[in-house]
């Protein structure tokens, strides 16, 4: 038994024999069986287990279980800490393992499975017992068949090393466990089965997978829900699940009568896939048990022992906290989604104008940020037009355009005044009544004349130029009406501009995501906008929203907001002019 606990004996002094406090009913155990005091000393021992470990009770009481029995396949020390048996004494629950080795007298080892529970003698006395088996050992089938090599300390650092950094590359769960399933096979197994814990606390065999020469092929008919985990279960599964310990097992584990749904799945698994050994251990995240990540031998030689469950579980913990920023991440994405969709408003439908509005959250982002845009009718019948950035790439960004967009309406619905005044008076507010530092912004009123074109006037504060395309492919920025960003603290008037927009042109609101990437210059990205918004021209709008994106390409370092509006042609005007005036005839 495990025996890291101080035994107060001193440095090198010899320790004193307890006396045996013999336990007649470990004879009765047909396996062999002995008890360890706290301190993990052997007090006494069946006669079944003198037999098979060849030693008599005498010499082993008051001797160390640990240093004196657990051994490796090949008879080798095992650290204290990386002993799957004393880490179970330890946390004082009952455990098992089922490819352990207990070393013999003569010097050999006996291959055993174990059982260990801790019992209460008196108040003031707890030992913990100890039942273990000879197991069979397979040996090979001939001077040329293949063992398993155990990993050199460097291949573990590396292995370790690798999966830090492959697994925490992504905040993709998929993705994530992917990573990790092509991280263990086939150096460490031919089959990989993870578990998972839902938000519900329902238990889903998310991945069962396997080695198929150098594929990795997936068992989709052994995947799906579980059942619920049980409660009191000493089964290895339902242990990992519960986060209490790891555990070796075999298709012996699940032989005996099931004692939970769980159990029947585990016998169906073994079944299925022929692992005659399996390291379970628990996927452990920071806040939560996660689930569980079992890895199985089948074709590939050697079986799991005490010694490879410290790695399993260093490599399972690496990839639980990945795995668990991934689903926080997840999370946030979800409530950042409803709230976008809360957030950007649906176009108004004005009569002889066509309007397409797309948004792209930056992918590293939570998918939301201060990119905004915004139209709606005025008090007056005019349509306002906006387009806005506010700084930051997260929630409390998305909070600021909100505060920003709301009180720009409120402005713009009471004051019918020219863009430049709303815009002063938006500016003036920000820094005493919203949370927003610095933002971005263009706004517009757009009015039908009387000779049935469209007059646009806007105000720019600080944000890239609307760019108009014309029919055939003209197209010029409008850069006049420019002025400082909000939030400055600089007051300042701010200019008014005006246009007559063309028949059947392409009006396009954006933001900076549009027309900024790393090793390109601000002129080259309006120049690469310029250039396919004219090749684009004649596509309807929605498809020229859409693959004006996609030729576009933004980098993906920063959210997109586009707001397209298209004028009426000639032909169209005086088509609605006609439907009026007979819609009108009595």
């Amino acid at each position: 038994m495990a025996g890291a606990k101080d035994t107060g004996t001193g440095h090198g002094k010899p320790r004193k024999a307890p006396p045996r406090r013999v336990v007649p009913a470990l004879e009765v155990i047909r396996a062999g069986a002995y008890v360890v005091d706290e301190q993990g000393r052997i007090i006494d021992a069946n006669t079944r287990a003198e037999n098979l470990l060849g030693r008599r009770v005498e010499s082993m009481a008051g001797q160390d279980a640990h240093d004196l029995l657990h051994r490796g396949p090949h008879g080798e020390q095992i650290p204290a800490t990386r002993c799957a048996m004393r880490l179970a004494f330890h946390a004082g629950h009952p455990a098992q393992g089922e490819s352990d080795y207990f070393a013999r007298a003569d010097g050999s080892v006996l291959a055993v499975s174990w059982f260990i529970t801790p019992y209460t003698v008196n108040e003031d006395d707890t030992h913990t017992l100890v039942i273990f088996h000879p197991r069979e050992q397979v040996q090979p089938a001939g001077p040329d068949a293949q063992q398993a090599e155990p990993m050199s300390e460097l291949e573990r650092l590396a292995l370790l090393a690798e999966t830090t950094t492959q697994v925490t590359a992504t905040l993709n769960v998929d993705e994530t466990l992917r990573r990790l399933v092509s991280l263990v096979l086939p150096r460490l197994a031919d089959w990989a089965v993870i578990d998972l814990i839902t938000e519900h606390d329902e238990v889903w065999r998310t991945s069962v997978v396997h080695v198929d020469g150098d594929r990795i092929v997936h068992r989709e008919d052994l995947e799906g829900p579980m059942p619920p985990v049980p409660e009191e279960s000493p089964m290895p599964l339902s242990r990992a699940l519960r986060g209490v310990a790891s555990a070796i097992a075999g298709p012996g584990t699940y032989r005996r009568a099931p004692d939970s749904g769980i159990a029947v799945e585990q016998r169906r698994l073994f079944e299925a896939t022929g692992i005659h050994s399996a390291a379970i251990v628990p996927l452990r995240g920071t806040r939560e048990i996660l689930g569980a990540l079992t890895l199985g031998r089948a074709d590939k030689p050697g079986e799991f022992s005490t010694y490879d469950l410290p790695l399993i579980e260093d490599i399972a913990r690496r990839a639980s906290l990945a795995l668990d920023n991934a689903r926080l991440y997840q999370r946030q994405r979800a409530v950042a989604e409803t709230m976008q969709n809360h957030l950007l408003p649906q176009m108004p439908r004005v009569p002889g104008l066509q309007m397409a509005v797309r948004y792209l959250p930056a992918p590293d982002a939570s998918q939301v940020g201060g990119d905004w845009y915004d139209a709606f009718t005025l008090s007056d019948g005019a349509t306002a037009l906006a387009i806005g950035d506010v700084v930051g790439h997260d929630l409390e960004a998305a909070a600021g355009m909100a505060q920003l967009r709301n009180m720009l309406r409120a402005y713009a619905w009471s004051q019918q005044e020219p863009p430049s005044l709303i815009v002063e008076r938006l500016d003036e507010a920000i820094m005493p009544i919203t949370d927003v530092s610095m933002a971005t912004l263009v706004f517009a009123r757009l009015i039908k004349t009387d000779d049935g074109a469209w007059q646009l006037s806007w105000t720019n504060a600080g944000h890239p130029p609307p760019l108009l395309v014309t029919r055939t492919g003209l197209t010029e920025y409008l850069t006049d009406g420019h002025s400082l960003l909000l939030g400055t603290g600089l007051s300042r008037s701010r200019p008014d501009a005006r246009i007559l927009l063309p028949p059947g042109c392409t009006l396009l609101l954006y933001t900076d995501g549009l027309i900024e990437a790393p090793g390109r210059t601000l002129d080259e990205g309006l120049d690469r906008l310029r250039q396919h918004a004219a090749a684009l021209a004649h596509r309807p709008l929605p498809s020229f929203a859409d693959q004006l994106l996609r030729r576009v390409q933004p980098p993906g370092l920063d959210d997109v907001a586009l707001l397209t509006l298209r004028t009426p042609t000639r032909a169209d005007a005086r088509t609605a002019e006609s439907s009026d005036v007979a819609g009108r005839v009595p």
